[in-house]
């Protein structure tokens, strides 16, 4: 059963509360989604373990629910 934009975003914010998400279907299909990650909590860290902390708070869907998520991750400007 594929994820909701709603769902993805709520995960993310929940580990990352003062992240700004932004998600996009790129396909239309729930399954493929596009999303833009700014988080001081990425701050001194590098882009694997940014990814790798999105993907954490996604709590084992990826893969499951969530086919594909291509990942843009960020700290405040």
């Amino acid at each position: 059963m594929p994820m909701n934009a709603d769902d993805i975003q709520r995960f993310i914010q929940e580990a990352l509360p003062d992240a700004q998400v932004e998600i996009q279907d790129l396909a239309g299909d729930g399954d493929h989604y596009a999303a833009t990650v700014v988080s001081q909590a990425f701050s001194g860290k590098s882009r694997v373990q940014q990814h790798q902390m999105v993907y954490a708070a996604l709590q084992g869907r990826m893969g499951n629910e969530l086919h594909a998520l291509a990942l843009t991750t960020k700290t405040p400007s």
